[in-house]
């Protein structure tokens, strides 16, 4: 169907204020009784060689944090760095702030020693659905268990031998140590 140069005319100050495709299907259907398909406005507004306005983006007021927040009156504080393997791994197991990540480093290099009695492998191949990672570990007091690593990079245990058992803070600090280094020397 063709429309009349006032049509036309009518379209792209449509257009040019700001309506989408909805609206100015509805107006076509309203003020000149012509029904077009939205796919059929859609054409007629490239072959009018229009350009849409994009419309504002929705923010939903029901979540505070995705609120647009007010421009600065300073500089914002620099953002924090991602989060590597190692600080989500800590923070999982709740092994301190990984905000203090280079100060908590530092003590870890010192609270476990390099003969720890932890010791941790890597499969060679993960064959678990979901996992980025592998292996078993043994803690210093000799209960065993399974790791993985998802797809965010949280570990987590699959079997361990000893229900309910929770590693000391030291073998905890120990595994993680070991797991990133074992998973460094991979390419993690």
């Amino acid at each position: 169907m063709s429309l009349t140069p006032e049509q036309k005319a009518a379209v792209a100050s449509w257009v040019e204020a700001g309506d989408n495709l909805s609206a100015v299907q509805k107006k076509l259907a309203d003020q000149f009784k012509v029904n077009l398909t939205y796919r059929d406005v859609r054409f007629l507004v490239d072959d009018l060689e229009l350009a849409l306005k994009d419309p504002a983006p929705k923010v939903d007021t029901t979540d505070v944090s995705k609120a647009a927040a007010p421009a600065p009156a300073r500089p914002a504080p620099a953002a924090p760095e991602k989060k590597g393997f190692l600080d989500k791994a800590k923070e999982k197991l709740g092994l301190g702030n990984p905000a203090t990540a280079d100060d908590e480093t530092d003590a870890l290099d010192e609270a476990a020693p390099a003969g720890s009695s932890v010791k941790v492998e890597v499969d060679k191949v993960t064959l678990l659905p979901g996992a980025l990672a592998s292996g078993s570990v043994t803690f210093g007091d000799g209960v065993t268990a399974k790791w993985i690593i998802d797809p965010q990079g949280r570990p987590g245990f699959t079997e361990v031998s000893q229900p309910g058992y929770r590693p000391s803070p030291e073998d905890g600090q120990a595994f993680m140590l070991e797991l990133s280094a074992q998973l460094q020397r991979r390419g993690f």
